[in-house]
């Protein structure tokens, strides 16, 4: 038994969930699959995979070596990419986890183009405003966007997002439009969940950053839904620039407390604690650093939403 293509085939198999599948993706019969997983099995002393009707699951042995597989293999993959350099064409199986607004609004098109631009790779998103573990959920790489990366965290900053304090006129008519961030504690407001903790609001006060610990009226871990309960004049709230910008083109909602800038977000690439960085996950990162910056100057020279 070839233990390298063993170890290549099991990790095919529990990308995929499926033996046939993975059959058909490496080009080979499903029996040549079956035999290699057995005899891995076999050599190891363990189940790896326990085989229903329906799906295929790992073991908590196979959970453990799929992720020392998906090293070795990722090592391998480096090493050649280091040696072969431009010649190499990135490759593979991607895995990556991506906030839900930013990544339909901003990403989807970026990913399909991606997947044209390398049609060798594949791609598997996961869209979720849910804390992901990047080791747990076998993904290669995590976008974030966050004021912050919490300590340990590997990361590349792919580009930044500006905060916008939004509502809409009707709201503002009935209860006054703050004029300092001191003023909002006196409204209703609708806030950010983060990790089960509401979220604090900053701002740039005379130079300086200050944090309001404020009261919210509703909450939600996710910014379409906070900017769907301010449309609907049910308080103010605070959301990224790419949330924002369709509320205040198309649906009638303004920007408050424009003198008071928040810290900017983050947009970064979060990686796996190990050093060695696969060929076809370099790729994404650069195309999608690149593609961010185009964009982010293109909406910029276009000029500023708008505002009271």
């Amino acid at each position: 038994m070839n233990r390298f293509n063993a170890m290549a085939t099991f990790v095919k198999v529990a990308e995929l969930g499926s033996f046939a599948a993975a059959a058909g993706r490496m080009g080979v019969a499903r029996s040549v699959v079956t035999r290699q997983i057995a005899a891995l099995e076999e050599h190891l002393g363990i189940k790896l995979i326990v085989r229903t009707t329906r799906r295929l699951n790992l073991t908590a042995g196979g959970a453990a070596y799929l992720h020392k597989c998906r090293e070795i293999l990722d090592l391998v993959e480096t090493a050649e990419a280091d040696v072969m350099a431009d010649n190499l064409t990135p490759q593979g199986h991607l895995r990556i986890g991506v906030p839900l607004s930013f990544g339909l609004k901003k990403l989807v098109p970026l990913l399909l183009e991606f997947t044209q631009t390398y049609p060798r790779i594949t791609l598997a998103t996961d869209f979720t405003d849910s804390p992901q573990n990047l080791v747990e959920e076998g993904k290669d790489l995590l976008v974030r966007v966050a004021p912050r990366l919490e300590p340990g965290d590997i990361a590349r900053r792919l580009g930044s997002s500006r905060l916008q304090v939004i509502a809409t006129p009707a709201y503002l008519a009935r209860h006054g439009e703050p004029r300092h961030p001191a003023e909002l504690a006196g409204h209703a407001l609708i806030g950010y969940v983060y990790r089960g903790q509401a979220q604090p609001w900053s701002f740039r006060v005379d130079g300086e950053v200050e944090t309001y610990y404020l009261p919210f009226k509703l909450q939600a871990n996710n910014g379409e839904a906070l900017a769907e309960a301010a449309v609907r004049d049910l308080g103010i709230t605070l959301v990224p620039d790419f949330v924002a910008a369709d509320y205040l083109r198309g649906r009638g909602m303004v920007t408050l407390l424009d003198d008071f800038t928040p810290p900017e977000l983050g947009i970064y690439a979060l990686l796996p604690s190990n050093r060695y960085l696969p060929h076809r996950v370099r790729a994404l990162i650069d195309f999608l650093a690149q593609r961010l910056t185009v964009n982010a100057e293109r909406e910029r020279k276009g000029g500023p939403e708008p505002s009271r």
